[in-house]
């Protein structure tokens, strides 16, 4: 994948934050900076407090956020909330991990689509056949076919950064790319 970088256009960039500071970013952005899309995702889960059993939001990927902005600004995103923010880099290159647009959006819909129908993984995989969604609520998704606990399923990969697997797949809902 080549990556040239453009200052002025704006790009998915994985960056990593310090433990539990997901939301303090989140609502820096929110309320600073509305020209600075992201996506941070949560889930909810049940935690024993005391006697209570109380819901709460954890991140999907603890310490992971996700900018979309230019390069200049994600490069002042630490200076501007005060946060300490570091960004994936391309280990080829040196400079900032793009994540091209179509396997941000693949990613955020798996995710958003089915929290507990996918399946994050933090290995590397073995490349499989190069597939396209055709039918279902995962229709459009692009990725590699895997087999993963004896099914198929789409893996959107965001190179060097994480894997997401979809819920099973029936192999006519596909189409190779």
């Amino acid at each position: 994948m080549s990556e040239t970088i453009e200052y002025k256009r704006n790009r998915w960039y994985a960056a990593r934050v310090k433990y539990r500071s997901e939301k303090k970013l989140k609502s820096f952005l929110e309320k600073e900076r509305n020209d600075i899309r992201f996506f941070i995702p949560f889930r909810k889960v049940l935690i024993q407090c005391f006697e209570k059993r109380i819901q709460v939001e954890k991140p999907v990927i603890p310490c992971l956020v996700f900018v979309n902005t230019d390069y200049q600004t994600a490069l002042s995103l630490p200076e501007l909330s005060g946060l300490s923010v570091s960004y994936i880099k391309n280990l080829s290159t040196n400079h900032i991990r793009v994540i091209p647009d179509k396997q941000m959006q693949d990613f955020m819909r798996v995710l958003d689509l089915s929290e507990k129908g996918s399946i994050l993984l933090s290995e590397n995989l073995k490349r499989g056949d190069k597939v396209r969604v055709i039918k279902g609520v995962f229709a459009g998704v692009e990725g590699e076919l895997v087999r993963i606990k004896g099914h198929k399923r789409v893996v959107v990969n965001l190179e060097g950064v994480c894997s997401l697997a979809t819920t099973y797949i029936p192999l006519e809902y596909l189409e190779l790319i």
